[in-house]
């Protein structure tokens, strides 16, 4: 047990870090020389670590740099959505080898879509699918904790109950399904505005409505799943939403609540109303934004009601930052952001930081995937 919890220390240090001389892990790890130098020995021999250069010392011969061998194992995220589907390998690093992304052309099954896409990406990447040590899934929906299937992916009517598992038989292995946009929030808190932050919210407003919670580093999913669907967050003078369960051709931005406020398609018909018309949700933000004084209308009154849902989430679980992404947060900056923070501040006895989505990859979901099967699969590097 000893020597295992050596070699796993030793090996998420070289991870976390990069090339490091064995005196230098025995230093961070507290191991001696010779404790050390075995424990290098064994992952030597398992394949998980080589020597790739030396490190002057002064007297005496250079010590020996050692890594992760970036080809020990890799891992594969996807991002499926109703108009495109990727999928990323990466190692175990975190370095893409290999990206793909295709139409799934309305398949009513989306399980040979994400076999299809996994397929492609493997044979990009030159590798067999059974190299593949964690798969992970973003996509609309709730997920179900007891199963893993998608419930109230309305616009993605090809996840099906039993899709979960029929994904694992066909892949042969484990595979994790996860909400969008709590894999945007691991991409956040990895690589963005929330690094090293233990709580916050996400809250993404697009062609749909969601927020990711984290607190105490883990996200919150909520007994059923459903933590974060804050499009359905009952707002005054909004309808409720109403028979969601009988409608599963219907699109949430139908389904009254908040997202009837700020969905995309509620934000450019704002737009059009304020005399901004553009291609996207985001493209109206950025011509208000261009347009100086006479686009601050438009975007106090998008700020007020993004409010309305970040006012609710902080009077409960005041979690000091807020993270504004999707397209719409995306291109409304700083701008955005404090007047949302202002706008919060008014009716609410907390005033948390509202700050934009600094992760810079053009696909935050997909990167949060892919970060989320590199966890499963560091921690499966030294099982038997």
């Amino acid at each position: 047990m000893l020597r295992e919890i050596n070699d796993r220390a030793a090996l998420e240090l070289l991870l976390a870090t990069g090339p490091m001389t064995r005196g230098q892990i025995g230093d961070l790890t507290g191991l001696s020389k010779v404790t050390a130098s075995q424990t290098l020995s064994r992952l030597e021999q398992r394949g998980l670590v080589q020597v790739v250069g030396t490190q002057a010392g002064g007297r005496g011969p250079n010590a020996a740099l050692y890594s992760v061998i970036p080809s020990s194992a890799y891992v594969a995220g996807l991002e499926v959505g109703p108009e495109l589907v990727s999928a990323a390998v990466a190692d175990i690093h975190g370095h893409t080898v290999a990206e793909v992304t295709f139409e799934p052309d309305g398949q009513d099954d989306l399980v040979p879509v994400v076999h299809d896409a996994i397929m492609k990406a493997c044979r990009s990447a030159k590798i067999g699918v059974s190299r593949l040590r964690g798969v992970v899934i973003g996509t609309p929906g709730v997920v179900d904790p007891r199963t893993g299937d998608v419930r109230y992916a309305f616009d993605l009517p090809g996840w099906h109950e039993g899709s979960h598992e029929a994904l694992a038989g066909d892949l042969k292995r484990e595979v994790t399904i996860e909400n969008d946009v709590n894999l945007a929030a691991i991409a956040e808190r990895v690589d963005g505005a929330a690094k090293g932050r233990d709580d916050f919210v996400l809250l993404w407003a697009s062609r749909g409505l969601g927020l990711a919670v984290v607190l105490g580093g883990k996200l919150h999913r909520g007994r059923s799943g459903s933590a974060g669907e804050i499009g359905y967050l009952a707002v005054p003078g909004v309808p409720l939403p109403a028979d969601i369960r009988t409608a599963p051709g219907r699109l949430p931005s139908l389904a009254g609540g908040l997202q009837s406020l700020v969905s995309a398609e509620a934000v450019a018909e704002l737009a059009q109303g304020y005399g901004f018309a553009a291609g996207s949700a985001g493209e109206c933000v950025e011509v208000a934004l261009a347009a100086g004084s006479r686009g601050e209308p438009l975007l106090d009154e998008i700020a007020h009601r993004l409010a309305l849902g970040v006012a609710a989430v902080c009077v409960i679980l005041d979690p000091g930052l807020v993270v504004l992404a999707g397209e719409v947060g995306h291109a409304g900056g700083t701008a955005l952001t404090s007047r949302v923070e202002e706008a919060v501040a008014r009716v609410c006895p907390v005033r948390p930081q509202v700050v934009t989505t600094a992760v810079t990859d053009r696909n935050p979901v997909l990167r949060g995937a892919v970060l989320a099967a590199l966890e499963q699969a560091r921690e499966s590097l030294l099982r038997p």
